[in-house]
This record gives C-alpha cells, structure tokens and sequence, in this order.
C-alpha cells in the first residue's frame, strides 16, 4: 500500500510539472521590455517587442522596426525593419501623431536603402500581416 501511495504521488508530481511547462510564459510588458533595452539586454528586449508588436502594439512594432534598422540584438533586416515601421506607422492612434510621424520618417528613411523589388517585398508583408491572438493567461 505504501509504495502504491508513493507511486501515485510521484506520478502525480510528474504530471503536475508536465502541465506547468506546458502553461504559455507570461509576456513581458512594454515597460519590461524597454528597461531591457536600456540595459543592453537586446535578446530579451526582442522577445518583448516582437511578442507585443505580434499583437498589434504599435510602439513596439516601432521599437522592433528600429532595432532591424540599426541591427541592435539582430541582424540588420531592412525589409522588416520597412515593415515593422510601417505598420507602427498605420497604427498608431491620431493622438499620437507625433510618434506616427516619426515612424514614419523612419520607414521612409529606411525605405531609400531598399532595392524596388525588397520595397514591394516589405510592403506586401505589412499588407499581409496579422495580428496574433493575446495570451488570456
């Protein structure tokens, strides 16, 4: 009886820590994911911008698009850098036109660095993107 009880709990202790590590990370916020920059922490700045810029955060799609540009933590990407920029530009509200300016200013700028057939490239997949669904846990 007592090694069937332990057998239980053991099995029962690999099951709980099975489903834990199937339970989705918990994004970082915008604020996260800035100190994170600020810090020079480029690879956990990445992931929180690309999470949140997958979801349609448009400050985040302009601080991803602005770190393919200057190639901080990645490869420089200046396709999606356009695109990334772009669609901060088409997304940011109306009472932000300063930052939707800025961005751009930004896309355009890299824009002139691109080939005619890299800028159709960019800009079909800004038409073509979608945002990702939000973690609700």
């Amino acid at each position: 009886m007592v090694k069937r009880t332990i057998r239980l709990a053991a099995l029962a202790a690999v099951l709980t820590l099975a489903l834990a590590s199937a339970l989705p990370v918990a994004a970082q916020t915008f604020e996260e994911a800035s100190a994170a920059y600020e810090r020079g922490d480029y690879d956990a700045a990445y992931r929180g911008f690309r999470s949140l810029a997958e979801q349609g955060y448009a400050a985040a799609q302009n601080n991803l698009g602005l770190m393919y540009y200057n190639g901080e933590g990645v490869p420089k990407d200046y396709v999606r850098a356009h695109m990334w920029l772009n669609l901060a530009a088409s997304r940011y509200p109306a009472t932000v036109k300063k930052y939707r300016e800025e961005a751009a200013r930004d896309r355009d700028r890299v824009a002139r660095l691109l080939s005619p057939e890299a800028l159709a490239r960019a800009q079909r997949m800004a038409r073509e993107w979608r945002p990702a669904e939000a973690d609700t846990e």
